[in-house]
């Protein structure tokens, strides 16, 4: 199923580093809110950014954004030592490809993480990207109609 993704994970830190290094990735890119940092936080945690330290060892690293709220774009552009690409758009892949062209990224290369199947996933896939589903970074403590909807989109991408 085009939805499926190459990898189904529960957190971001099970993501398989160096397989993907061996599989010729050189690029992650990742969502932000609820993949990165708790929806609407606009800061890492010390987890997160410990282990996004080791990931930059061997891989570029970005993250790609729908957020369009210029207070909170400022806010994550300040805490983060990477590019960081707002307003992209996912599904539609226009953004994220002039993104990767800029930096000189051939999707084929790039593996792209995110909690979303119908945004991250999707985008992903239309590149030619890796793709990598994991819960929400703060899945625990979200509200009941968060959970719900995507319990929903998870169905999607069962066998």
């Amino acid at each position: 199923m085009f939805l499926k993704p190459d990898y189904n994970l529960k957190k971001v830190f099970d993501i398989p580093l160096e397989e993907l290094k061996n599989q010729g990735i050189k690029a992650m890119l990742f969502d932000l809110d609820s993949t990165l940092m708790a929806s609407r936080s606009g800061k890492y945690t010390e987890e997160v950014s410990q282990w996004l330290e080791i990931v930059k060892k061997d891989f570029f690293v970005a993250v790609v954004s729908n957020n369009t709220n210029e207070k909170y774009i400022e806010k994550v552009t300040a805490a983060s030592d990477f590019p960081v690409l707002f307003k992209a758009k996912k599904p539609h892949i226009k953004c994220t490809k002039s993104f990767l062209e800029k930096y000189g990224i051939d999707p084929k290369c790039a593996a792209i993480a995110g909690d979303r199947p119908l945004t991250d996933i999707l985008c992903g896939k239309r590149l030619g990207c890796k793709t990598i589903l994991v819960d929400a970074i703060n899945a625990e403590v979200e509200n009941l109609p968060t959970r719900a909807v995507r319990k929903l989109e998870r169905i999607c991408i069962r066998k």
